[in-house]
């Protein structure tokens, strides 16, 4: 007997709701004279209902009234019990019945949905341009021009609004909820951080090292059944090779570790779809004057930025304070990149607000969190970095990753002759 095809609908009750984000949410369309959000990239279907798609399929469609209705597939359905929309539709994205496209498959439940509360001149706001988007799952779909083109064939008479800046206003300052969403991620990484640097020692391979630090992130253990996914991206780079991470990507190889190395942890974490940018560099043997140097010369700039952070600061002045000391201390033509952006909804998008950066015009307010990450880069030498995640509050900076941050914990020769 064939399947029946109709999507299913039911109310969803089961995650508290981020009143304060629904709220900004009705607050820009207002502010854009839009009637609606219509959305599928993955960040915005997060920001606009909670919930975080695995492969792309979802859209949200988020009202001037507060209304947040989600068409997922089916077999996303448990995953949505995070979310905060007043309904969940779900659709077969395939079967062995049918070879019909995503479109043909959504087509009924949303246009259905559509017509009764879309009518006449509603004015809609729409994804558009070039987007930076976190990986959710090994393959994503993006919709693309295919939405558009759907929600025009859908309400033929409504008016249709490019909503991308609108959109990434509203992600570049974090709810209470949505702070404490990057708090958790932070807390996963940390353990990570402290299970996997136990890991490091002379003859392991940069790769090998690395997945003893991304072990840890997949299963964080006892303190986080909360999280319904979690996973990241960690990379090891060592001696020479960690020159290389100033460029806009990490790689591991399969170079083995020298008892005389520092060595360069970078990790994007993510859990729930809110992610983390840190970096921490070890130095395996006891340091060089000149490692000494730099190691000191990275955190004095570290701390320097982190005491002018402030709702009102520009983002150029923090970068500017913090690049200030390393060039103080000789090592200006080495920071070769901006201080920070931001981190949260994406893992790493330089052009997500703030920018930490000489060039920026930013302007620090609440509820911003990004990284902050001075770096030195030597060739021949290697690279030093140290890279944190920041929440701006009303009185100043939160530090969201207090630990490994002295050199006694940075300077591991004695655990590793222990090892």
């Amino acid at each position: 007997m064939e399947p029946d095809p109709r999507p299913t609908g039911e109310l969803n009750d089961q995650m508290v709701a981020d009143e304060e984000r629904i709220s900004r949410n009705r607050q820009a369309l207002h502010d854009a004279h839009l009637d609606l959000f219509i959305c599928a990239l993955p960040i915005n279907v997060l920001l606009l209902s909670g919930y975080w798609p695995v492969i792309g399929n979802a859209i949200c469609v988020f009202t001037s009234d507060g209304q947040t209705q989600l068409f997922v597939p089916e077999d996303e359905r448990p995953f949505t019990e995070r979310s905060w929309a007043d309904r969940v539709v779900t659709f077969s994205a395939g079967s062995l019945y049918s070879l019909d496209g995503l479109i043909n498959m959504i087509w009924t439940p949303l246009s259905e949905w559509l017509s009764t509360i879309a009518a006449g001149q509603t004015r809609i706001g729409l994804e558009g341009g070039p987007a930076h988007v976190p990986a959710s799952y090994v393959a994503m779909n993006v919709f693309g021009e295919a939405l558009p083109e759907l929600v025009r064939s859908m309400l033929p008479h409504a008016s249709f609004f490019i909503a991308d800046q609108h959109l990434a206003r509203l992600r570049s300052t974090l709810t209470d909820m949505e702070i404490e969403n990057v708090r958790t991620a932070c807390a996963v990484a940390a353990v990570a951080f402290e299970e996997g640097r136990m890991r490091l020692r002379p003859g392991v391979t940069e790769r090998q090292a690395a997945n003893a630090f991304r072990a840890t992130l997949s299963a964080p253990g006892q303190g986080f059944k909360s999280i319904a996914r979690a996973d990241g991206q960690t990379f090891c780079m060592s001696g020479p090779n960690s020159y290389n991470a100033a460029a806009a990507f990490q790689h591991s190889s399969d170079r083995r570790l020298r008892s005389d190395d520092i060595v360069l942890i970078h990790c994007n974490s993510y859990a729930d779809g809110f992610w983390t940018d840190i970096t921490r560099t070890y130095a395996l043997a006891k340091a060089s004057e000149l490692t000494q140097k730099i190691f000191a010369t990275i955190l004095e700039a570290r701390h320097a930025a982190l005491d002018v952070i402030r709702p009102g600061a520009r983002s150029a002045d923090v970068d500017r304070v913090a690049r200030s000391v390393i060039k103080q201390c000789g090592f200006g033509d080495q920071f070769k990149h901006g201080l920070g952006h931001a981190v949260g909804y994406h893992a790493i998008d330089h052009n997500a607000r703030p920018r930490l950066h000489p060039m920026s015009s930013d302007v620090l307010e609440t509820g911003m969190v990004f990284n902050v990450e001075p770096g030195i880069y030597i060739e021949y030498f290697g690279g030093v970095r140290h890279c944190d995640m920041v929440a701006v509050t009303e009185t100043g900076a939160e530090l969201l990753t207090p630990f490994e941050s002295t050199t006694d914990e940075l300077f591991l020769f004695s655990e590793t002759a222990a090892a």
